[in-house]
């Protein structure tokens, strides 16, 4: 059998230090000490450590290009990030390559891998839905190579990333419904690993102790982001002895998914089921009843995510900046009962 490389991590083990301390005293940095340089350098040779060359090459190379991963290309959501992201590296003298994960976890991984190989600088990314273990991100995070979450995000302790406040608008949506008189509140949630899953169903459960609604166990169904998996979850729901009189959805395809249900089991719209999504589509306007949903303030997420990229390249060792953005509710037909 082979014998394993050795990897910084391994290194970074034996001596008892981080991963980063280990990166910068391999690159004789001046934050560490000379005494830990010659430490690390000295276990480096004994045990006949050698650097990730791609990661190297990364490190040598100034190509002033981004790569941007994204669920998909098609929703307004990441179209509007991306136009953010490129309005700010442009004013840097700075280009993005787009690749989309089509929410595969082994997309992800290969668009990781072929934007690494094209020499971009460094990545700004949102998880695909499947994602579930990070360690393709290993290469970046160890070596200091630029990297920024936003959205869908991971790894918080050790990269910058920019989120909307998920938990503050659930709860919002959970009180609008209480307010236009509907009292058994169903949550359609996505992949419970992702961040925004998690965060947007404890607005949901905050959203309910605020208007001393029980929780019901019920009410709660889970998706995978596809509306055919949202429409699985919609006739569960509506299937229920005493159905929900209100659905919140993760997202405005979950929901719109769940409109088309909700009319098949001959039911309106917001009169007997009232409607809320999240992501603020542009078909939220053109749907009928049209769609009340939680909108982002994108093309600015956009613009944060990529000045903290630069914030990176300029400072790759400071702590990383958790951004966190107010969303807004914008009230149309689906959910007004009063």
């Amino acid at each position: 059998m082979a014998k394993r490389h050795v990897s910084l991590k391994d290194l970074a083990t034996e001596l008892n230090v981080s991963i980063s301390t280990v990166s910068r005293a391999l690159r004789n940095h001046p934050e560490i000490s000379q005494e830990m340089v010659r430490k690390v350098q000295d276990l480096a040779r004994a045990r006949n450590y050698t650097p990730n060359p791609l990661a190297m090459g990364l490190l040598r190379q100034e190509t002033r290009m981004i790569g941007v991963i994204v669920p998909d290309l098609v929703t307004h959501f990441f179209s509007s990030v991306i136009s953010g992201i490129e309005y700010v590296a442009k004013q840097n003298g700075y280009y993005i390559l787009i690749s989309s994960s089509s929410e595969s976890y082994d997309k992800e991984v290969e668009s990781v891998r072929n934007l690494l190989n094209t020499r971009v600088e460094g990545l700004i990314v949102c998880l695909s839905q499947e994602t579930s273990t990070y360690e393709h991100f290993d290469v970046l995070v160890n070596y200091e190579i630029p990297l920024v979450f936003f959205d869908r995000v991971c790894r918080s302790d050790e990269v910058p990333s920019v989120v909307a406040d998920n938990t503050e608008a659930a709860r919002q949506v959970t009180r609008h419904f209480y307010e236009n008189g509907c009292r058994r509140i169903a949550y359609i949630n996505g992949p419970a690993h992702l961040s925004i899953s998690k965060l947007r169903y404890e607005g949901y459960l905050q959203g309910l102790k605020d208007c001393h609604l029980s929780f019901d166990e019920e009410l709660v169904a889970q998706c995978n982001l596809s509306p055919e998996d949202a429409s699985k979850a919609t006739r569960k729901l509506l299937r229920l002895k005493n159905h929900p009189d209100a659905i919140f959805g993760i997202n405005d395809t979950v929901i719109f998914a769940a409109m088309r249900e909700i009319k098949q089991f001959g039911l309106i719209i917001p009169t007997d089921v009232a409607l809320v999504g999240f992501t603020g589509e542009f078909h939220s306007t053109v749907v009928e009843p049209s769609l009340t949903s939680v909108t982002h303030p994108t093309f600015e997420m956009g613009k944060e995510a990529a000045r903290l990229f630069f914030e990176r390249i300029k400072n790759p060792t400071a702590p990383p900046q958790q951004i966190v953005m107010e969303t807004s509710l914008v009230i149309r037909n689906s959910s007004k009962r009063k």
